[in-house]
């Protein structure tokens, strides 16, 4: 005889009927321990004398659902999505296949079968992950540059933008300055200030502000800026952008 798959309620069972075949517990006892009726148990346990403890296994493992939907209507459906309905999501997709093909299905069915068959993505699937930039190992190597604006000095001035120059390796803060708004030419005078201090960095690191980076190059533009391609470039000073 062959291994039987069992559940642990059904192996629970089968330990139960064993004990009250043998004479060590009641049926009343059973009763209570399986939380069914006295029906129910003499029906098992007859079953269990009869052929053993593989018959207390449920009849219908192993074998389709009564309610399974054949594989033909299955790709019959996929089929009106991939032809007319590629770009609906699931739940429009079954609402399109009810209300104009009669083919009534479940929501969670046809989600099932959009992302078996590499239609639909799920949530978690569609979920992109970016690798976390490791940092510089040198101090002053790499220079992150940013401006933040804010009513730093609350109601006793008016909103103003800080600059910020934070080195990559041990996020020390390298140089400070409130200025008017993030402009070219504060940073010019914050640049200036920072390499009078500290020297040449290996490189800088911002955000695509308008100011290190135009949005939009053409054929008259190169996508830099004069504070990148200009300045940066006569310092010999490498410039990269988060993504």
């Amino acid at each position: 005889m062959g291994w039987v798959m069992m559940s642990k309620r059904e192996l629970n069972r089968v330990e139960v009927l064993a004990q009250v075949d043998d004479g060590r517990l009641t049926v009343d006892n059973a009763v209570n321990m399986l939380d069914l009726t006295r029906r129910q148990v003499f029906r098992l346990l007859k079953r269990y004398r009869q052929d053993g403890a593989a018959a207390i296994r449920h009849k219908a493992r192993g074998k389709p659902p009564n309610n399974r939907i054949h594989h033909a209507k299955r790709d019959f459906a996929l089929h009106l999505i991939k032809e007319s309905y590629a770009d609906f999501g699931p739940t429009l997709a079954t609402e399109i296949l009810a209300e104009h093909h009669g083919f009534k299905v479940s929501r969670e069915t046809v989600r099932k079968w959009m992302q078996e068959d590499g239609i639909w993505l799920s949530r978690k699937q569609r979920r992109t992950f970016h690798q976390p930039r490791l940092r510089r190992e040198c101090y002053g190597e790499l220079i992150q540059i940013d401006g933040s604006d804010h009513r730093w000095f609350e109601d006793r001035g008016d909103p103003c933008t800080l600059l910020v120059f934070i080195d990559d390796a041990t996020s020390t803060l390298m140089e400070l300055r409130f200025v008017t708004s993030e402009s070219t030419f504060s940073y010019f005078d914050a640049l200036k200030s920072y390499l009078l201090k500290h020297g040449r960095p290996v490189a800088f690191y911002s955000d695509k502000h308008s100011v290190f980076r135009v949005p939009k190059p053409n054929e008259h533009t190169t996508g830099h800026c004069h504070i990148n391609s200009g300045l940066f470039e006569a310092l010999e000073i490498s410039r990269s952008c988060c993504e």
